[in-house]
């Protein structure tokens, strides 16, 4: 089973769709399963927002390794809790997400970067007007965890291919979520990405083989 992949400019552009059909995604899944599940996670990060909650710590590592002004891809941009800050940083960020909800409420919550619905495995930013290569491409919130095993390797090759010959794709997904470390590892190496930095934490803690989480910056071989 699978789905059309689309990928669109989310305010009054033309629609493109791809009509390609790629296993579904376990965000997908999900949502199939319980269509309320994507409201409530846009209300838990406002309620979280509104508390003060501190939801800035991979933007703050991003905006660390980016020059001023760079291009910013949010891969999995969710309703654009990292972008939002990554743009009022002054870069110029795209943000693409598979789940229409969450972009409408990344377009209401946080008006500024271009914000995009579109299936990573199907990733061509071309199709909707956007040629330049970024700088940094981050991809948060265990998105990784989240594909299909089927296009794992393949997001990580569309990626690659949206980076900018010196830039860098920094990731990052916690264990015990059917997406080993070293699976990871293998294939980053498989899509031509190397693995220039592993950490445990969005604050570069070292990995040990008892982490549960992993942070890794990539860029192209």
């Amino acid at each position: 089973a699978g789905s059309t992949a689309v990928l669109q400019r989310s305010r009054g552009a033309q629609t493109r769709t791809i009509p390609v059909m790629t296993e579904r995604s376990e965000w997908t899944r999900i949502i199939e399963e319980d269509p309320e599940h994507s409201q409530r996670y846009i209300q838990r990060f406002r309620g979280l927002a509104a508390e003060g909650f501190d939801l800035g710590g991979e933007a703050r590592l991003v905006d660390a390794m980016a020059g001023r002004g760079s291009r910013i891809l949010d891969a999995g941009c969710g309703p654009g809790r990292v972008g939002a800050i990554l743009f009022d940083r002054g870069h110029d960020v795209v943000g693409v997400d598979g789940d229409p909800e969450l972009i409408a409420a990344a377009e209401e919550d946080h008006p500024g970067p271009a914000w995009l619905v579109g299936d990573l495995a199907e990733l061509d930013l071309t199709a909707s007007g956007i040629s330049e290569p970024f700088d940094v491409i981050v991809c948060a919130g265990n998105v990784m965890a989240f594909l299909a095993a089927s296009t794992r390797r393949v997001v990580l090759e569309r990626l690659r291919m949206h980076l900018s010959d010196d830039g860098r794709l920094v990731t990052g997904f916690g264990a015990g979520r059917g997406y080993e470390f070293d699976s990871f590892f293998e294939d980053a190496e498989a899509a031509e990405l190397r693995i220039d930095l592993r950490a445990s934490s969005w604050d570069l803690r070292s990995l040990r083989e008892d982490s549960d989480f992993l942070v890794a910056v990539l860029s192209r071989i």
